[in-house]
């Protein structure tokens, strides 16, 4: 009986101090300068979009208290079991905001975070969203350059900074070994390059934009020029007048078709086979969405633009990868499936 009576008191003692640390709070400043108070140890963390999620997913999975929107078929053998069958619950920011407060209030979050662009746009939502919830909201910054820092400022904002130091550490090493790459390929040998997305390709993302950082970060010349919006919708005729020597594509079915479209004859990249699919599950390579999920489309997109400079076992690196940010180590199989989308012709 006092064995029972000490482990029942030891029981609500860890409750009591659980509450007790979930109730705590600390306070930060966001990327947009708002002084946001926050739990010290947030347990349920509402991520606004998919570029959110994917941080989320890769530094505290277990506080995540839905997705934007539910995992494909294809994506859960990538995923951690515990998240695959969390709820759709929708998205606050990005092309069509699906969530309602009703819903984002029923999934009790103590935290919201969003991860993307920071603009007086997405200030406001902040902003206005905080007010009618009650629920603190951090606004990250989303940009490629940033990302060791992100996931140090939200590995401390989770109460995660070992991780969050793992993750960013791994981060730096990979934009070390991308400057090591571009420092051994002179300008005039990177290629141009078009981004296609859309089964027809031709919306595309511009110099300059969130969508088109990666091929910027690896020195390739998008042909695209920067636009007031980032994502733009072009004709075959205009690539064909930019004429690519590379085309990146998010989208199957552009890639198994293209090489018979008539439209899109003679342009380079096409004339070449280098149209190259990138992976997308769970998440893409490229900007599907853009966020942590870009480190791994580095190292793949670098040997697709530079083979004689790039480290060869594009294989291993993304085993690495999955496993240090998914949780989840492809067998082989899985790594055919994944990588054999990515080369051309297939």
């Amino acid at each position: 009986m006092m064995r029972l009576r000490l482990t029942a008191l030891m029981a609500g003692t860890l409750a009591l101090a659980a509450a007790a640390l979930a109730a705590e709070t600390r306070t930060i400043t966001d990327a947009t300068g708002r002084q946001i108070e926050v739990p010290a140890d947030p347990r349920r963390v509402f991520a606004a979009g998919p570029p959110a999620a994917t941080l989320l997913y890769a530094l505290k999975p277990d506080a995540m208290v839905g997705w934007p929107r539910a995992p494909g078929a294809e994506d859960l053998p990538f995923l951690r079991p515990e998240t695959r069958d969390l709820l759709a619950l929708g998205r606050l920011t990005g092309k069509g905001d699906t969530v309602n407060l009703e819903v984002l209030l029923s999934a009790r979050p103590d935290l919201i975070v969003d991860y993307g662009t920071v603009t007086a746009t997405y200030r406001d939502l902040a902003r206005r969203v905080q007010a009618q919830t009650g629920t603190p909201y951090a606004l990250i910054d989303g940009s490629l350059p940033t990302i060791p820092a992100t996931l140090r400022t939200l590995g401390d904002l989770l109460a995660e900074p070992e991780r969050g130091e793992t993750l960013a550490a791994y981060a730096e090493a990979t934009f070390a070994e991308i400057d090591a790459i571009l420092t051994a390929v002179p300008e005039d040998r990177r290629p141009s390059v078009y981004l296609a997305r859309g089964p027809e390709g031709i919306e595309t993302a511009a110099r300059g934009s969130i969508n088109a950082e990666i091929i910027d970060r690896l020195g390739g010349r998008n042909v695209v020029e920067a636009g007031p919006d980032g994502l733009a919708t072009v004709s075959p005729e205009q690539v064909q007048a930019w004429a690519p020597e590379v085309i990146v594509t998010i989208d199957a079915d552009f890639a198994a078709h293209v090489g018979a479209m008539p439209e899109w004859q003679g342009i380079p990249a096409v004339r070449d086979g280098r149209v190259y699919l990138a992976p997308a599950t769970p998440f893409g390579f490229i900007d599907s969405p853009p966020s942590v999920n870009r480190l791994i489309g580095l190292k793949w997109l670098a040997q697709k633009l530079y083979p004689e400079a790039a480290a060869p076992d594009i294989e291993a690196e993304v085993a690495r990868f999955y496993m240090l940010f998914y949780g989840v180590t492809p067998d082989r199989a899985a790594l055919d499936g994944l990588l054999g989308a990515g080369h051309p012709g297939e």
